[in-house]
């Protein structure tokens, strides 16, 4: 049974979200103020975190990083009010792997939440491995390495990051990658994608020895994303 922490400080919305994704068959702890979810959080056993932003007692953003820091294996969605693409924004760079804001359906929260809680699951068709110059994407033990060094990375980073490698050189779209790395038709912004890809060539960047270990990420304006095969370099086959 997959473990659920709901923080939300209204009680309406939280007695609502705690019955309907208990009827669906999780286990449900809901927390209506961060400290209190902190503390829920201490015994490591979440599977996924749905935080508010607008919390009574402490920053949504900084409760979203300290959960992050805490819950390293979980997904963390936001669920929030707040429509601000840079209120979205700061949001992911915290730590969050998506966001849902308010008003929601029920339907579509239990699908997004269905959809995260597959994450990693080999699919009968997917390679054990990937490789792509010096970088190795191991998809049945969900590890990366780059030129031999371990590169970790979020649940979302990884999954975006295997898509690509699976067809290195070819264009992918905005819309193939929010549906099949979210597993979701997206509604509204899509900055989310933005901000994994981002974190992804910054983590490259810093594991790498040098610039040329890197296989780097286009961005194909209008389109979407694009891993471009490393250069071989003088002296490697």
């Amino acid at each position: 049974m997959s473990r659920l922490l709901v923080v939300e400080d209204d009680e309406a919305i939280g007695s609502v979200l705690e019955s309907s994704l208990g009827l669906h068959g999780y286990q449900v702890s809901w927390q209506r103020s961060g400290r209190a979810a902190l503390t829920c959080a201490e015994r490591g056993d979440i599977d996924l975190v749905l935080l508010d932003l607008g919390l009574p007692d402490l920053d949504g953003v900084e409760v979203c990083r300290r959960l992050r820091a805490m819950l390293p294996g979980a997904v963390l969605v936001i669920l929030t009010a707040r429509q601000d693409e840079m209120d979205v924004v700061v949001g992911l760079e915290a730590g969050a792997d998506d966001y849902l804001t308010k008003p929601i359906r029920l339907a579509e929260l239990q699908a997004r939440v269905r959809a995260h809680l597959r994450r990693g699951v080999p699919g009968p068709d997917s390679k054990p491995a990937i490789t792509v110059g010096r970088l190795r994407v191991d998809t049945a033990g969900r590890r990366v390495s780059l030129a031999g060094q371990e590169v970790v990375l979020r649940a979302k980073e990884f999954d975006l990051l295997a898509r690509l490698a699976e067809e290195p050189g070819v264009a992918v779209s905005r819309d193939t990658l929010m549906t099949e790395v979210w597993d979701a038709h997206w509604y509204g912004s899509t900055k989310t994608l933005d901000v994994h890809i981002a974190a992804l060539r910054r983590k490259l960047a810093d594991s790498a020895g040098s610039p040329g270990d890197v296989p780097s990420i286009s961005t194909l304006r209008g389109h979407g994303y694009r891993l471009e095969l490393p250069a071989a370099r003088v002296g490697e086959p």
